[in-house]
């Protein structure tokens, strides 16, 4: 199998096993490219990415380009074959796609055209798909637009949200990219252009995470499991002139039908633990919060330590 010259290009905990499973490859990893370090922690020290740090583990040589000039004359210098891709964080302009004699080779966790944007495995949850999966494609000029190399679909399980829908994920792309670099060895490169309905995935924002008891139980259901990894959701409290935040940590649908009250009513605490409060359509059980300031705790342990009660209001 001829060797490739690989330089891997990544950011965060999710693109480290596929560097793990570049480097066990075989190929020659020619450099790795993260974002630069960044401030963190109390002390706001500077903090090493965890692929830079992984990167420096393994004795690569590493790079933090702080500007698309200097990520240019990196991959200039380095002359690699092939670039892999996995949530690097920004866009590369054409001129450096060009420096790569094959290309670059992103890992993206939807069946794309689908989820276009920086949190498709989040949406994909909050819209409720039941089957999802991973594309690896060469990158152009567009946000998540160029040809399909190889894809893999994943079934989205009722018992998902995002942390473990990721781990699922990461371990498929994973296999892909081991296939994808085999096919190349052997001289198999495929291009085919996306086709279908496009949609995005755009960063989710604290707001995104509100919820709003006068939507769909499901909807609510579905931004809860997207947003396991993410900026939390939350509902509003206000008791005793004072404001505060509550995360939801984990919540289902109730198995039987609900009884009648406003959106954000508390309708009935439920053994194990949780509540249902009722939403526009239908009602939400909260198994888990963590109250502004607090720790983790059953929805049952958060209702009686603020004394709430059944026909109580949430906004």
């Amino acid at each position: 199998m001829p060797r490739l010259r690989i330089v891997f290009l990544g950011t965060p905990e999710i693109a480290c096993g596929f560097l793990s499973r570049i480097a066990a490859s075989g190929h020659e990893v020619a450099g790795v490219v993260s974002q630069p370090d960044r401030r963190a922690g109390r002390g706001l020290e500077l903090c090493c990415s965890p692929v830079g740090a992984l990167s420096e583990k393994l004795c690569f040589r590493t790079f933090k380009p702080a500007s698309k000039a200097e990520l240019h004359s990196v991959l200039a210098e380095l002359k690699p074959d092939l670039c892999v891709v996995v949530a690097y964080g920004r866009l590369i302009p054409a001129e450096t796609l060009a420096l790569a004699r094959i290309g670059f080779l992103n890992v993206h966790f939807s069946l794309l055209p689908k989820y276009r944007g920086a949190a498709p495995v989040q949406w994909a949850l909050i819209r409720r798909e039941r089957v999802t999966g991973v594309t690896l494609f060469w990158l152009d000029e567009g946000l998540d637009t160029g040809p399909v190399f190889l894809r893999r679909e994943e079934r989205v399980l009722d018992s998902d949200d995002a942390v473990s829908l990721f781990a699922r994920l990461s371990a498929s792309g994973e296999d892909l990219l081991d296939e994808g670099l085999k096919k190349i060895s052997a001289g198999e490169i495929i291009r085919e252009p996306q086709t279908g309905a496009a949609s995005a995935a755009p960063k989710l924002s604290p707001e995104a995470a509100l919820l709003d008891f006068s939507l769909d139980a499901e909807e609510l259901l579905g931004r809860v499991r997207g947003l396991a990894c993410g900026p939390r959701p939350r509902f509003g409290l206000e008791l005793r002139g004072r404001k505060a935040a509550v995360q939801v940590l984990s919540a289902a649908l109730p198995g039987g039908p609900v009884g009648e009250g406003r959106p954000g009513q508390v309708l009935s605490v439920e053994p194990g633990g949780g509540f249902i409060v009722k939403c526009g359509v239908g009602g939400l059980l909260i198994r888990t919060v963590r109250p502004e300031g607090k720790k983790e705790m059953p929805g049952s342990d958060f209702l009686n330590g603020l004394r709430l009660k059944p026909g109580d209001s949430l906004r």
